[in-house]
């Protein structure tokens, strides 16, 4: 970073305010927290080894960050008097956790590099890990993400696809942020680790589309399986496999499509229909490319950004509020010179 630069971003930090970033590049912390990366994979090996399922909940909250105003770790922000944030919102109550694992990642970083790396990129390197970790592909992450100021629960009501969303209705969502049916459908692949409830699936079971009948598309046994799991009138909040191998990431979430024993109608329905069909075949017997569409997609849903005012918080449940709110642009550069 040039002398000049780094004197007005230390003067910046210093009288706490706010910046815009527009460039994401990998090694963003190179020099102001090289070990950032390090930091975040250790924490999320220990809590691996507390809770196997802690990893894949923390993956699922990128998805939930980045399709609501970019990502911007809004998805973080606790509710206050004047602000409904989005961890109540429709898709997200009851659904998402591990929040205490974003935390104590936090406060490693904090710990390390006070005030330097945001909650936002604390999300997309956690992601990364935790597939990983989970056995799945590395790829590079692009880094320089600021926080936002505010969060809506309103916006994530519009925006999140319910879990008895079909095909037709995923493709328009995800076309509305540029991803094509490849990236829906490789991305669709994070459900390989991890479990959903018996709430996200009983009208599959028991009533699909009013028919008073379960859906066809389930295989028998497999729906034998589930009306034990997820009895009518029973406990919502009990949770099952959403792959048969949900420790491991790999492929077996496709293979389960096509042989009719996916969790979520939301999973099934990409075998179902007939345009994304064809990717769900490939996916079950080609796990290297699958690896390959899963990262590149994950890359470009981490490109999303609002270009909103943010900041580097200090708590990710929390916005810098005692900060003056005054909007400072400025360019920021890792390199030397």
């Amino acid at each position: 970073m040039g002398y000049t630069l780094l004197f007005f971003f230390i003067l910046l930090q210093s009288l706490n305010l706010f910046a815009i970033s527009t460039t994401l590049k990998p090694n963003f912390y190179s020099h102001t927290c090289p070990k950032a990366e390090f930091i975040v994979k250790e924490v999320m090996k220990k809590a691996m080894k507390r809770e196997t399922r802690s990893i894949a909940s923390v993956m699922r909250l990128q998805f939930h960050d980045c399709f609501v105003n970019g990502c911007d770790a809004s998805l973080l922000l606790d509710d206050t008097p004047n602000m409904l944030g989005e961890k109540l919102a429709l898709s997200n109550i009851d659904s998402l956790r591990s929040y205490g694992v974003v935390d104590d990642v936090k406060e490693a970083l904090e710990k390390a590099c006070p005030g330097v790396v945001s909650c936002a990129d604390l999300l997309i390197i956690a992601a990364r890990d935790a597939v990983v970790l989970s056995g799945g592909p590395y790829w590079k992450v692009k880094l320089g993400r600021l926080d936002s100021l505010t969060a809506s629960q309103e916006d994530s009501n519009q925006i999140m696809p319910s879990p008895r969303s079909n095909a037709t209705y995923l493709i328009d969502l995800f076309s509305r942020f540029n991803l094509s049916v490849q990236d829906l459908v490789a991305l669709s692949g994070s459900h390989s680790i991890g479990k959903g409830r018996c709430f996200s699936i009983v009208f599959r079971l028991y009533n699909q589309s009013g028919s008073g009948r379960p859906d066809p598309a389930i295989e028998p046994s497999f729906r034998e399986k589930l009306d034990k799991l997820c009895p009518l009138g029973g406990d919502g909040n009990v949770t099952g496999d959403l792959d048969a191998t949900p420790e491991l990431f790999d492929n077996q979430y496709f293979k389960d499509l096509v042989n009719g024993r996916g969790f979520l109608n939301s999973d099934e329905t990409l075998f179902t229909n007939s345009i994304t069909r064809e990717y769900v075949k490939e996916y079950s017997v080609d796990q290297e490319r699958f690896f390959k569409d899963f990262a590149e997609g994950m890359v470009k849903m981490g490109d999303l950004q609002s270009g909103r005012p943010g900041e580097i918080r200090r708590d990710c449940r929390v916005a810098n509020s005692h900060r003056p709110h005054v909007e400072v642009l400025f360019e920021t550069s890792n390199k030397k010179g």
